[in-house]
């Protein structure tokens, strides 16, 4: 039986992740980017569906901190870890480790959720 090593499956993976993505821009049926900001028209949302099952890795990152190995190690429940932000400033959005927006933590329904206050411009994204 042949083993096959994860890494492997991860690129495998990957690869049609990229040829949906393709596939998809070459199906468009305008070159323009639509707009998603509202609804959109029946054929960029036909267009936009091959899409609908890419996975993507999304990050809120409130903060950062470092701490030594020896202090990680005394944390336990109820441990308080102060990070490098103010309350209220606002959180960076990463989606595949690449930060595209920040924005604002909400609590909505007993659930902390994120509102988009900005899009990172394209400069900034590759930095």
């Amino acid at each position: 039986m042949d083993s096959v090593h994860p890494a492997e499956h991860a690129v495998a993976g990957a690869e049609q992740a990229a040829r949906k993505v393709t596939d998809a821009m070459s199906q468009a049926v305008s070159p323009e980017v639509p707009d998603l900001s509202g609804p959109m028209e029946p054929e960029h949302a036909e267009s936009i569906g091959l899409l609908e099952d890419v996975e993507l890795q999304v990050r809120i990152e409130l903060g950062r901190t470092r701490m030594l190995v020896e202090d990680v190690l005394r944390l336990g429940s109820g441990a308080v870890v102060e990070l490098d932000k103010a309350a209220g400033d606002p959180v960076d959005i990463y989606v595949n480790g690449r930060r595209i927006a920040r924005g604002e933590v909400l609590v909505l329904n007993e659930n902390f959720c994120v509102r988009v206050s900005e899009i990172v411009d394209s400069q900034a994204m590759s930095a």
